[in-house]
C-alpha cells in the first residue's frame, strides 16, 4: 500500500511539473512578444497547477519552486512598463480578475512587489493589503507556501530604518505588524495540518509538518533582521505577540520549534532583558515540550554571550539572570509532574554549567543548584537510571573541572549529599574521578576539615558501602582504587604540626574502618605520612604539661604502633614487620631508644609468630638485619640482645643456603665504621659459622643429588672476607683469604662438584679484583702481596 502511495505521488508531481512546464512555454514565449493579456492568462493556468491536493510537503515544494522560478521572469516583465504598456497602479488591479484564487493572490504578490518598489503607494499600505488577501486561502499546505511566497518576495521591500520604503521609526512598527500577522497566519495554517486526512496516518502528518516548519521559523527571522526593532519594541510588541501565538497553539511540535527559533534568532542582550518573559512561557507550554532541551539552549546563548566579554557580567547581575533562571527551572519542574527525573536533573547540569560560567566567584550560587538537585532527589531510591546517573556524573564533574582546585569543591555543603544518591559503582567511580582530580592538579588539602569532608566524597572507596557484594568486585580494579587512596593520603598535608597531627588522626579514623582487604593499601602511606611529620619534629620528647598535648614524636609513635599492630591482627603480618622496622629507624633519628627497641620487639614478635613462610621468613631477617646495621642509638645491652636474636634466627632458617646467607649478613651488626662499632672477633665468628653452613650444604647437596652443586656460597663468603680485610678487621688474615681461595678452587676441581658457568664467572671475577689490587700496589695492595691468585 505504501510504495502504491509513493508510486501515485510520484505520478501526480510528475503530471503538475509537466503542466507548469507546459504553461511556462507559452508564457516565455507571451514575454517574448509583450503580451500582457496572454502572459497573465498562461501564467494563471501554470499557477493553477498549485492547487492541488495530492501532494505531501516534499513533493509540493518541488512543484512550488518550479512555478517560483517563472514567477521570478513575471516579476521581471511587471517592472517594465515600456514592455506592456500598462501602469502599476492598473497591473494590480487587473491581476485581480483571475478566475481561482491562488493564481490571483500569486499575481498579487508578485505585482505587489513591484508596486512597493515603484513607490507610487506607501510600502505599508499594500503590505497590509496582500497580508489581508492572502486570508482567501485557508488549505494548510497551500496557504503556508502562498504566504512563504509574499514572505520571500516582501523581506527587503519592509518599510524599516535606513530603507528606501519609507523607513522612519513610526513605519517600523507597521513592518513589524506585517511580519507578525503573516506568522501568525502561517503557524495557525501549520498547526492545522496536524487534523487533515484520516487519523492512522498521525505519524507520517507529524513528519510532514516538520517538513514545514522552517516556512515558519523564517518569519522570526526576518523579524530579527528589521533594523527598527530595539530592545523597547521587541519588549513590549514582538515578544509578547509571538510567545501570546507559541502559548496558545497549544501544539507541542509547533511550541518547541518556535521556542527554539526565538532563542536562536533574537540577539543575547534581548534575551537578558527579556528573562523573566521568556521564562514565564515555559511552564505553560504543552507537558511533552522538551523544556530542558529549550533552556539548556538559552542558559548556553547567555554563557557564551557572558564569555564573550567581561563589560556584560555587571548586566547579568542586574537583571538577576540566575535567581529568574533558577526560579523558572523550579517552576517548570513542579508543572510538569511526569517530567523523568534524568529531565530535572539535566536542567540542574545546564543551570550548574550557567552558574559556573557566568558567576564563577559565586559558590552560594552553586550550592544552591546543588542544594536544589538534593531536593529533588531526596525521598528516592538510590538511581538505577544509567541516564539519570550519568546526568548526576556530569554534575558532581562541573565544579572540579572549572576551580581544578577541589579544596573550593570541599567547601560546598550540598556536595555530598549529591554523591549519597549515586549507586554504589557510580560512587566509586566518581570518588575516583575527586581523586584524579587532586592528583592531575597536586591539590594539597591542609586542613582537618576538608580531609573530613574529603574523606565523606569517597567513602565508596574507603569502606563497603552498604549492598556492595564483595564477590563480584574486579580484583583489578579494586587494586586500583586503592592504590589511588594511597596516592591521594600524601597529598593531604599542613606545615603546622598540631594541624597535620589531627589530619593524620582524621586519616586514621576513616582507613581503619576499611575492612582487612584495604588496610595494606592505605595504612602504610598512613605512616609514612606520619614518619614524615616525626622527622619535622625531631628533637621534641614530648614532656609538655598542658591542657592540649603537642605533637610530638613520642604521641605519634604511640598512635603508629596502635595502627601497625591492627593490621598484624589483620593477617598481613609481613606488611606489619616492616612498618615496624620503619618506625624504629624513625625512633632512632629522634634519639628515642625505648621506643626503637619497642618496635623491633614487635617486629621480632611477629617474626616468631606469624610468619610461617620460609621465603617470608628469609626476606624478613634480611630486613631485620639491614634495618638493625642502620641503628646507631642502642646501648651495648639493647645491641647485644636484638643482634644476638637476629644471629639466631638466621641460623634457624629452612635452607641450609638461606642460613649461610643470613648469617654472613649478621657479620656486619659487629663492625661499623660510623658508629665505631668494630667487634672483629665476633665477625670472624659469624663467618666461620657461615663457612660451616655452606660445607653442611655442599655435603647434603652430595648425599641427595650425586654431586655437591655449586661454589657460589664459598665465593659469597669470600668476598665478606676481602670487605672485611679492606675495612682494617685484624681477625681477617690474607692467611684466611688464602686458605679459603684454595679451597674453593679444590672445590670446583673436585669431579663431584656440577659445574655452574655464573659461579664460574664468580670467582673469577673475585680473583681478577684481588689481582688487580695487587697490581695497583699502596697500602692495600700491600696487604693483598702475600695472597696467591
Amino acid at each position: 500500500m505504501i510504495s502504491e502511495g509513493i508510486e501515485d505521488e510520484e505520478k501526480w508531481l510528475a503530471e503538475g511539473i509537466a503542466g507548469v512546464q507546459h504553461n511556462a512555454f507559452y508564457l516565455h514565449r507571451a514575454l517574448d512578444g509583450n503580451n500582457l493579456r496572454e502572459a497573465l492568462k498562461y501564467s494563471a493556468q501554470m499557477l493553477s497547477e498549485l492547487r492541488t491536493s495530492k501532494l505531501s510537503p516534499h513533493k509540493y515544494y518541488e512543484l512550488y519552486m518550479r512555478a517560483f522560478d517563472e514567477l521570478r521572469k513575471l516579476e521581471m516583465f511587471f517592472k517594465d512598463e515600456s514592455r506592456h504598456g500598462v501602469s502599476i497602479i492598473d497591473l494590480y488591479e487587473l491581476v485581480q480578475h483571475a478566475g481561482n484564487i491562488l493564481p490571483r493572490l500569486y499575481l498579487l504578490c508578485t505585482v505587489g512587489s513591484v508596486y512597493i518598489r515603484s513607490k507610487e503607494a506607501p510600502a505599508k499600505d499594500v503590505l497590509k493589503d496582500l497580508v489581508e488577501m492572502c486570508r482567501g486561502v485557508q488549505h494548510p499546505i497551500r496557504g503556508l507556501f502562498l504566504r512563504s511566497y509574499l514572505s520571500q518576495v516582501s523581506r527587503d521591500k519592509l518599510p524599516d530604518i535606513g530603507s528606501e520604503y519609507d523607513g522612519d521609526a513610526d513605519t517600523v512598527m507597521d513592518a513589524v505588524e506585517f511580519v507578525l500577522q503573516n506568522f501568525t497566519e502561517m503557524n495557525k495554517l501549520w498547526v492545522r495540518l496536524q487534523h487533515q486526512g484520516p487519523g492512522r496516518v498521525r505519524e507520517k502528518r507529524e513528519k510532514e509538518r516538520n517538513e514545514l516548519r522552517d516556512l515558519v521559523g523564517k518569519n522570526l527571522h526576518v523579524l530579527s533582521q528589521i533594523e527598527g526593532i530595539d530592545l523597547e519594541i521587541y519588549k513590549e510588541t514582538v515578544l509578547p505577540r509571538v510567545l501570546e501565538q507559541v502559548v496558545n497553539c497549544k501544539d507541542e511540535l509547533a511550541q518547541f520549534y518556535l521556542m527554539e527559533c526565538i532563542i536562536q534568532v533574537f540577539p543575547d542582550e534581548y534575551h537578558l532583558q527579556t528573562l523573566e518573559t521568556l521564562l514565564g512561557a515555559c511552564p505553560q507550554l504543552q507537558p511533552a515540550v522538551d523544556i530542558k532541551t529549550l533552556l539548556s539552549q538559552l542558559m548556553d546563548r547567555l554563557s557564551n554571550y557572558a564569555d564573550s566579554s567581561a563589560d556584560v557580567l555587571p548586566e547579568f547581575l542586574q537583571v538577576e539572570a540566575f535567581a529568574k533562571l533558577s526560579s523558572s527551572i523550579g517552576r517548570v519542574i513542579e508543572a510538569q509532574v511526569d517530567m523523568p527525573l534524568v529531565g530535572a536533573i539535566t536542567l540542574y547540569v545546564s543551570l550548574l554549567t550557567f552558574t559556573l560560567r557566568v558567576h564563577p566567584d559565586r559558590l552560594d550560587y552553586v550550592d544552591q543548584v546543588l542544594g536544589a538537585c538534593v531536593k529533588k532527589l531526596s525521598g528516592k531510591p538510590k538511581l538505577e537510571d544509567n541516564r539519570a546517573t550519568k546526568q548526576i556524573v556530569a554534575l558532581l564533574s562541573a565544579p572540579l573541572e572549572k576551580y581544578t582546585d577541589i579544596v573550593t569543591a570541599l567547601t560546598l555543603s550540598n556536595y555530598p549529599c549529591v554523591m549519597d544518591h549515586l549507586d554504589n559503582e557510580t560512587n566509586k567511580v566518581m570518588a575516583m574521578v575527586i581523586i584524579q582530580s587532586i592528583m592531575k592538579n597536586e591539590t594539597c588539602i591542609s586542613t582537618t576539615e576538608k580531609v573530613e569532608v574529603l574523606f565523606e566524597l569517597i567513602k565508596g572507596l574507603i569502606k563497603d558501602l552498604d549492598g556492595t557484594n564483595l564477590d563480584e568486585v574486579d580484583e583489578e580494579d579494586f587494586k586500583d582504587e586503592q592504590n589511588s587512596v594511597a596516592r591521594l593520603i600524601h597529598m593531604l598535608y599542613n606545615e603546622d604540626p598540631e594541624e597535620m597531627l589531627k589530619i593524620i588522626c582524621t586519616i586514621k579514623k576513616h582507613v581503619m574502618s576499611g575492612g582487612p582487604r584495604r588496610l595494606t593499601f592505605t595504612v602504610p602511606p598512613l605512616i609514612f605520612s606520619a614518619l614524615r611529620l616525626v622527622r619535622r619534629l625531631q628533637g621534641q620528647n614530648g614532656d609538655v604539661v598542658g591542657e592540649e598535648v603537642p605533637a610530638t614524636p613520642k604521641k605519634i609513635f604511640q598512635l603508629l604502633n596502635e595502627t601497625i599492630e591492627t593490621l598484624s591482627c589483620l593477617s598481613s603480618p609481613e606488611l606489619a614487620l616492616r612498618l615496624y622496622l620503619q618506625c624504629a629507624e624513625a625512633a632512632n633519628d629522634c634519639d628515642l631508644e625505648p621506643v626503637a627497641y619497642e618496635f623491633f620487639t614487635q617486629a621480632f614478635v611477629l617474626y616468631e609468630e606469624e610468619v610461617a613462610d620460609s621465603k617470608a621468613q628469609v626476606t624478613a631477617i634480611h630486613l631485620i638485619i639491614g634495618s638493625l646495621q642502620r641503628m646507631n642509638i642502642f646501648g651495648v645491652e639493647n645491641r647485644d640482645t636484638l643482634t644476638h636474636k637476629a644471629t639466631g634466627y638466621s641460623a634457624k632458617l629452612l635452607k641450609k643456603p638461606d642460613q649461610c646467607r643470613a648469617v654472613y649478613a649478621c657479620s656486619h651488626l659487629f663492625w661499623n665504621d660510623q658508629d665505631g662499632i668494630k667487634d672483629g672477633e665476633r665477625v670472624l665468628l659469624c663467618l666461620k659459622r657461615a663457612l660451616r653452613i655452606a660445607n653442611a650444604a655442599q655435603q647434603m647437596a652430595n648425599v641427595t643429588r650425586g654431586s655437591s652443586g655449586p661454589v657460589t656460597l664459598f665465593v659469597e663468603i669470600l668476598n665478606k672476607y676481602l670487605y672485611f680485610f679492606e675495612k682494617g678487621n685484624p681477625q681477617i688474615t690474607s692467611a684466611a683469604i688464602q686458605s679459603l681461595v684454595e679451597l674453593i678452587t679444590t672445590e670446583m676441581q673436585s669431579d663431584s662438584t656440577s659445574s655452574d658457568p655464573p659461579s664460574d664467572a664468580f670467582f673469577t671475577s673475585t680473583l681478577r679484583y684481588i689481582q688487580f689490587q695487587k697490581q695497583k700496589g699502596g697500602a692495600l695492595g700491600e696487604k693483598y702481596d702475600p695472597v696467591k691468585v
